[in-house]
């Protein structure tokens, strides 16, 4: 893609934006998604710390951490079952 093409592209989203306000629905929503994102990163990475005197280890990305942020504890548990069973 052309860097001019990206520039223009940016700068008609933020005239878009001073026009006709912010979408506050899609704000709203996307901070949710980062803040539950954030939450399932620290939950796995503290089951990784306290699971590693039992060999657990499960990787932090993005899946596992919305998996986890949005299921909550039931998310984490799964994900330790799905390590503990499936995989060798």
């Amino acid at each position: 893609m052309e860097p001019i093409v990206v520039i223009l592209t940016l700068v008609a989203l933020i005239v878009f934006v001073l026009v006709f306000g912010p979408p506050l629905k899609l704000l709203r929503f996307t901070s949710k998604g980062v803040v539950r994102l954030i939450i399932g990163a620290l939950f796995i990475f503290f089951a990784n710390v306290f699971g590693s005197m039992f060999g657990l280890h499960i990787p932090i990305n993005v899946f596992t951490s919305l998996l986890v942020g949005f299921l909550g504890l039931f998310g984490l548990g799964s994900l330790v079952a799905i390590h503990f069973m499936i995989l060798p």
